[in-house]
Formats: C-alpha cells, structure tokens, sequence
C-alpha cells in the first residue's frame, strides 16, 4: 500500500479517535468529578458524612472499574442502541467510553481532593462558610493541579480503550490496525499507526504535565490564600469566608 492509499485512512482516522476520545473525556470530567468529590464529602469525617452512601457509591465505582473493557463495550451493546440507534462507529462508541472511565477519574478525582490541606477546609467552615462553598472555593481550586493530572490519565486510558473499541467496529486508529495491519497483513500501515498513537500521547501527556506544573508552581510561589469576608446573599444571613 502506497503513502497516497494510507493517508486518507490515516487522517479520517485520527479525526475518529480525537472524537471519540474528546466526547468521552468531557462526558467523564463532568460525571467523575461530582462523584469524586461525593466520595470524599459523604466518608467518615467528611462534610456529609453518610457512611452507607459513601460504602455503597464506592461499591458502584470498584464493580465499574473492575470489568474489562471490551466486556464493557458487550454488556452495554443493548444501552448503546438505546441512545445512539446502532452499536458500530464512533457515536456507538463514545456510551462505553465514557461509561467506562467515569469510576476511574472518580477515584484520580478522590484521591486529588483528599490531598488538600485540611485546615484550609477547617478555617472557611469555621467562619461559617457551607458545603458548597468549601467545595467551589477550596477543595476544586486547591486540587486543580492533581485533577489536571487526572484529566491526563484519563485521557490517555481513553485512547488506548479507543484503540479496542476499534476491533467492534468503532473507527479510529484502534480500527486501521485490525483491519489492515492484522487481517491483511500491512505491516508498514500498522506501524505508523503505532507511531502515530505514541507521539498523540506523548504529546498529550506533556501538555497535561506542563499544565499541572505550572498551576503547582504558581500555587507555591503565589502569596498564601487570603480568607475575606463574603457578601451575604441576604440581610439575615451571616457572613462566609472566602479563599482569594
């Protein structure tokens, strides 16, 4: 197969993995972080301790966590068929995908928001700040650049999950592999397909790193957070602390 053949296959299939993984990462930031931070909220000692929920929520996240992928992508075909109409291409894809990484960013998001310095929480709760405050103004902001991290991680899952979503007929690089470097025995193909995974990676990864570096330097360097004092949202409320 000459380069002219390769390049139209390799490029719509780059664009199918950037999709895939691009829609399943947003759907699993938005569903893995409240769950994160519900696990850390509802444990013992936590601002809404609830020792049943918290057990029973982790129990959800471990099971979700702990099957295969490709199993993931079978037992979910009826659902997928449900939301998209058909089980074959990116759109059917993107359910397990996201379905299948939102535990596991749960647990980066938990372990993240466990990190930060308790007695920031202490000082804001003390001076009568509520749950949600804590959480917008302490515990996310605190723990940005371990959840940046985590977004990396997920990320980077997501695309080697991309690459077996492609043996079920999904597209992408994952796809091209099996089809052409495995079933017709284009070996040059299936290595520049490897190529190309590692470098979208490697580039990923140190975007993420450099990211997270640099808001955990900033967060060093910077003057410790302030405590001020909110506005109340009515007359009768009293005052909340805020972290600048």
């Amino acid at each position: 197969m000459t380069w002219s053949e390769m390049q139209p296959l390799l490029s719509q299939a780059c664009w199918d993995t950037l999709y895939m993984v691009g829609w399943s990462t947003l759907i699993a930031v938005v569903g893995g972080l409240p769950l994160g931070i519900l696990l850390v909220l509802t444990d013992r000692g936590g601002l809404l301790q609830n020792v049943l929920a918290n057990k029973v929520i982790g129990q959800v996240v471990n099971i979700a966590r702990s099957m295969p992928f490709i199993i993931l992508m079978v037992a979910l075909m009826t659902f997928t068929r449900w939301i998209t109409g058909t089980t074959i291409g990116r759109e059917a894809a993107i359910v397990p995908l996201a379905i299948g990484a939102i535990p596991f960013f749960a647990r980066l998001v938990e372990t993240a928001v466990r990190e930060v310095d308790g007695g920031l929480v202490e000082a804001v709760q003390s001076m009568g700040g509520n749950t949600w405050t804590i959480v917008r103004k302490v515990l996310v902001p605190e723990a940005l650049p371990s959840l940046i991290a985590s977004t990396t991680t997920t990320i980077v899952a997501l695309i080697g999950y991309s690459a077996m979503a492609g043996t079920v007929g999904a597209g992408g690089l994952g796809d091209i592999a099996i089809r052409y470097g495995y079933q017709r025995f284009e070996t040059e193909l299936m290595w520049i397909t490897v190529a190309i995974l590692a470098v979208v990676i490697s580039l990923i990864q140190f975007a993420g790193d450099f990211a997270a570096r640099s808001l955990h330097s900033r967060g060093r360097s910077g003057p410790a957070p302030r405590l001020r004092l909110l506005k109340a949202k009515d007359p009768g409320a009293a005052d909340v602390t805020k972290v600048a």
